[in-house]
């Protein structure tokens, strides 16, 4: 579990392909203290395992499942990444519970300067409208972030200088790809109401489908 709040950043030295599968190899550029074989390490939002520790060097392993549904699969040597510690129990959540399983990707359509402060509007597949909403949370590749607005395939966020600052924004572009993580709550909330929903359902199996299906003669 995490808070989408960026420790700092980390810096791609290796990619290897292995088939549709891939290893990485990542240099955090902050004090990352006593790394441990196994612990979880958000990547751009992404939960992936610590596989080896050496040199100051991290090593993550990606599953095909992962590199379909987040923007791992773009990075490359030299590429920036926001990097999370799990968090730990009893520490302060100043952001969202974050579980780092990517919902989708989205598109950056609109970068606007605002004060000291930057607009930025991400388009993504209307299937996860239902996940957002005004003033709700949301993770951008890993980045815990409220939402201004938000439209059927659209939402807007406010970054202050200090997330500027410690994150992988500031090299973000019009049509780069950016991992979305919809709000953990919200999305329980929604599949218990529709569980609900579907109990109150009346079967369509009753005697006259049986009936009609052979089952009585």
């Amino acid at each position: 579990m995490f808070t989408g709040l960026v420790e700092g950043l980390g810096e791609i030295t290796a990619i290897h392909s292995l088939g549709n599968d891939l290893r990485l190899d990542v240099k955090p550029l902050f004090t990352f203290e006593n790394p441990i074989i196994g612990e979880s390490v958000a990547i751009n939002g992404v939960c992936l395992t610590v596989e080896k520790a050496e040199n100051h060097i991290l090593g993550f392993y990606a599953s095909h499942e992962t590199l379909m549904c987040s923007n791992i699969k773009l990075l490359k040597n030299k590429s920036l990444v926001n990097m999370e510690r799990a968090l730990a129990l009893g520490a302060r959540l100043g952001g969202h519970l974050v579980s780092g399983h990517v919902d989708t990707l989205g598109t950056v359509i609109s970068l606007e300067n605002n004060g000291n402060s930057k607009i930025i509007t991400i388009q993504f597949d209307n299937e996860f409208a239902k996940y957002i909403i005004p003033k709700g949370s949301v993770a951008l590749d890993g980045i815990s972030l409220t939402v201004n607005a938000c439209g059927i395939d659209y939402l807007t966020v406010n970054v202050i200088p200090e997330t500027w600052k410690v994150t992988s924004i500031a090299k973000w572009n019009i049509g780069q790809k950016i991992n979305i993580e919809t709000d953990m709550i919200g999305k329980y909330i929604l599949r218990s109401q529709f569980i609900e929903e579907n109990k109150t359902q009346k079967s369509k199996i009753d005697e006259n489908f049986l009936r009609e299906n052979g089952f009585f003669i």
